[in-house]
Order: C-alpha cells, then sequence, then structure tokens
C-alpha cells in the first residue's frame, strides 16, 4: 500500500484510499486576497525595475562623478545588475525558511526587505554630498532588493498555485504576471511623468527621489495584505499529515533537495531560461536595440514597447484561462515553435523602421511571451512536491534567472556589436525556443490535476462529490513517491 505521506514528498494517496475529507475546499473570497496579495509584491518588484531603468540617466549623474555620461550610465546598470547576482542567495534563504517555517510568513518578510531597499534609495544623499559612501550605500539598497527579490518569486508563484483550485490554477497564476506588467508600467509611468513636470534641474536636484518613496506606502499596503492571510491549504495539510505521523515536520537539506529532485530542479531552469530569455529581450533589450543599433528614437521605442505591455496585461489572464482548458504543454510548446518561425520575421518587421510595422513584430513577440508569462505560474510550482515547493523553486527560478535572463540584453547587446549581425536577437530566441520545447517534452501535464505531495483542491462539495464520483485520476503521480 502506498504510504500516504513521506517527508520528502509530502501527501500522497492512491484513489481508493481517499476520502471526502481528504479534499481542500477553497475559499473564493480568500483566494482573491492571496491572488492580490502574491501578485503585489511581484508589482513593486518591477516597479523598481521600471524606475531604475527609466531614470538610469539621472541616477548616474547623482550618485557618481562627474565625468564621462557613458562611464556613469555604465556604472548605474552595473549596481542594477549585482541584484541579480545575489538572487540565488536570497533563494537559497528564503526558499527552505518558506518549507519549514510557512509561505505567509516568509512572504511578509520579503515584502518588508523589498519595500525598505527600494525606499532606502530614496533618502540616499549625492555623490556630491557625501562621496563614495553615495554609491556605496546605492550598492547596499540593491544587495537588499535583490537578496529579498530571491525569496519572492518563488514564494508568490507557489503561494497563488498552493490556494489555487484545481480548475483554475493556471488562470489565478497569471495574475502574477499581470502584477509583473502593471508594476513595470506603473514605474515607467511615474519617471516619465515626473520628467514631463519637472525641469532637467528640479529631477536631479529631487525629483529622481519620488519614485523610491512611493515603494514606502505600497510595501506596508503589501504588507497588510500578506499579514491578513492564512497559510495555504497545501501547506497546512502537509504540516497536518506530518503532525499525525511524527509529532514534528523534519525539515529537508539541501542535498537532498538536489539529490531526490534534481530533474525537476534541471527542468525548471530549462523552463524559466525560455521564458525569462524571451521576457527580458522584449522588455528590457528591445528599447535599446531600437534606439542604439537601427538608430530609431529613444522615446519612441520606449512608448511601443509600453503599449506593447498594456495590450498584453489583457491577454496574460486570458491566457491563463487558455491553460486551464487547453493544458500547460500546448501553451508552452506553442509559444516556443511560435518563437522558431516568427523570431526572424518579427526582427526584420522591427528593423524595418515603420512605425506599425515595428509595433507589429514587437506585439507577436508580446502574444508569444503571454503564452509563458500566462503559464509558467502555474506550471513550475508543479514541477514539485508540497515539502520543498518553495526551495526548489525559489533556486531553480533564480539561478536560471541570473545566468540566462539577467544577462540577455549585455550578450546579445555584446553579440550584436562583435558580429555587425542586427539579426542575433532572433537566434538568441530561436536558441532558447529549442531548449523550451526539449524541455516541456520530459513534463507531465499538469492542468485540472492536483500539485504534487498536495490533496485535491475543488471550489466546493458539489465539485468535491462530483471528484470521488468520477473515474478522473486524483493524483499527479500514478505510483507513490520515494
Amino acid at each position: 500500500m502506498a504510504k500516504p505521506h513521506h517527508p520528502h514528498f509530502g501527501w500522497f494517496k492512491r484513489r481508493h484510499e481517499v476520502q471526502p475529507s481528504d479534499l481542500t475546499i477553497i475559499d473564493n473570497a480568500l483566494l482573491k486576497r492571496a491572488v492580490g496579495a502574491a501578485a503585489l509584491g511581484n508589482a513593486m518588484e518591477w516597479f523598481d525595475f521600471g524606475v531604475y531603468g527609466y531614470i538610469a540617466v539621472t541616477l548616474g549623474k547623482v550618485f557618481f562623478p562627474e565625468g564621462n555620461a557613458a562611464a556613469q550610465l555604465i556604472a548605474t546598470f552595473a549596481t542594477f545588475t549585482v541584484a541579480f547576482l545575489v538572487r540565488p542567495l536570497g533563494g537559497l534563504v528564503f526558499g527552505p525558511l518558506g518549507d519549514t517555517f510557512g509561505r505567509q510568513k516568509i512572504l511578509a518578510l520579503t515584502m518588508i526587505l523589498m519595500a525598505l531597499g527600494t525606499f532606502s534609495i530614496g533618502l540616499i544623499p549625492s555623490y556630491a554630498s557625501i562621496g563614495i559612501w553615495a554609491p556605496a550605500l546605492l550598492l547596499l539598497a540593491r544587495v537588499v532588493q535583490g537578496f529579498s527579490t530571491g525569496g519572492e518569486y518563488g514564494g508568490a508563484a507557489t503561494f497563488i498555485a498552493e490556494y489555487a483550485t484545481d480548475r483554475n490554477r493556471g488562470q489565478m497564476g497569471s495574475w502574477l504576471e499581470f502584477g509583473t506588467l502593471g508594476g513595470y508600467i506603473a514605474g515607467a509611468g511615474t519617471v516619465t511623468l515626473l520628467t514631463a513636470l519637472l525641469s532637467a534641474q528640479q529631477l536631479l536636484d529631487w525629483g529622481w527621489r519620488v519614485p523610491f518613496f512611493i515603494a514606502g506606502p505600497l510595501g506596508l499596503f503589501g504588507l497588510y495584505m500578506r499579514l491578513k492571510l492564512e497559510e495555504t491549504p497545501a501547506f497546512q495539510a502537509h504540516n497536518q499529515a506530518q503532525a499525525a505521523q511524527k509529532g514534528d515536520s523534519p525539515g529537508h537539506t539541501l542535498r537532498e533537495l538536489f539529490t531526490l529532485h534534481r530533474r525537476a530542479l534541471l527542468k525548471c531552469v530549462g523552463l524559466v531560461l525560455v521564458f525569462n530569455v524571451t521576457d527580458y529581450m522584449l522588455l528590457t533589450y528591445m528599447p535599446s536595440y531600437l534606439s542604439v543599433t537601427l538608430g530609431y528614437a529613444e522615446t519612441k521605442g520606449l512608448l511601443l514597447i509600453l503599449i506593447v505591455m498594456l495590450v498584453m496585461m489583457p491577454l496574460n489572464v486570458l491566457g491563463g484561462y487558455f491553460s486551464d482548458r487547453l493544458g500547460r504543454k500546448p501553451m508552452i510548446i506553442g509559444a516556443c515553435v511560435a518563437l522558431l518561425i516568427l523570431a526572424i520575421p518579427c526582427l526584420k518587421l522591427v528593423g524595418s523602421g515603420h512605425d506599425g510595422l515595428i509595433f507589429l513584430g514587437l506585439m507577436l513577440l508580446g502574444i508569444a511571451l503571454v503564452c509563458f508569462t500566462s503559464s509558467m505560474p502555474s506550471t513550475l510550482p508543479a514541477l514539485f512536491y508540497t515539502p520543498v515547493r518553495y526551495s526548489a523553486l525559489s533556486i531553480a527560478f533564480n539561478v536560471s534567472v541570473s545566468l540566462f535572463g539577467g544577462t540577455t540584453p549585455l550578450v546579445t547587446a555584446w553579440l550584436v556589436e562583435r558580429t555587425g549581425n542586427p539579426m542575433i536577437p532572433a537566434y538568441y530566441l530561436m536558441g532558447a525556443a529549442l531548449v523550451g520545447i526539449l524541455t516541456m517534452l520530459t513534463v507531465r501535464e499538469t492542468a485540472g490535476k492536483p500539485l504534487r505531495g498536495s490533496p485535491p483542491a475543488v471550489n466546493n462539495e458539489a465539485q468535491a462529490k462530483a471528484l470521488l464520483d468520477s473515474d478522473a485520476p486524483l493524483t499527479v503521480d500514478k505510483r507513490p513517491p520515494g
């Protein structure tokens, strides 16, 4: 007989062993609050991303010595990149804490740290006031931001996935990336508004601080929302099963995580690679590619990207709905195939110099990206079992983002400069798409199924009865774990 619980794999029962009391009935009002609280953290992370990217030239003048403007800009982006380097460290710390003490507590902690890191940038005196301490304090604030962000996405995706029902996990998860797009647009929009309302000197003197100060009340509101939430039903079920068997929940070591869940970790890295390469290529690198490589007006390029993101927001929620109906594999493999077919034509459209054709090329890439952003928040948590979900997802996600996602703009720009070939971004996307297809072919379909190591989750008792009376499989795996 299969073990009902395993310390490294969580809750597990065969169909004939499942009782009505095993099923989790999700409170819809609580689910909506959980989704909102999780998505707000992602929005705040990308609000900072949008602010920092759009006001980088001004920050270079504030925090670094007068002189070469290019050198100031490079130094500014170097401190920005530091956040990516410390993200895996944050995942290594916050992930295991989330699996030990609960998702809700650690997500509240990451919200505090993210808000403090962003808000504190607005308090730092300029280089003219305190000299070398100005960039040193900026670097410290970026380290705090990156460290806290290392526990944010994995925790938020886990939180929503464990709160959602098996039928609507894709649609609920899609709101996480809706928050990402909204946060980036809000950050970029805030800087654009300030630039329009203030003179260049006012922006340099004090205006640049305003967007960072917004993070203070935003963080307090997010913290309030997260503290009002209960722990996820899946984590509660795991703890109850552990307590019933052994009295205490034994922890898991990182060595055990990398040994027992190695294949799932590698799959996660591969999926995050194609997801983030496409994301950073379109939203971060394309404005620079348009202005620097193609000589397109910088403001027009930024405006086109913002319009693409605005269109992507409702499409993202629609994509989450379809991922529940069609499945995660068709959505993700379909997007990868689309990238293979459309990457070169899209880059040719972007290089046409015609506003309408440029927008069409960017929008086609945006639609492919929507298939990833709407499906990945439900696909990635489903790779892992409940006792290690926060740890495994945080570590694999952040390692992949640091190695492949965050480096995409830098590597692509370097390759374009070295080769003189403006089609390099298309080839880069096609390579990532191949990795995505090969990875997704090894992943089992999880749409409509319970999370690994968690009991089935439904909306109401009628659904619970219908599920128990049907022949539908109740577990992701048909064999006991271990």
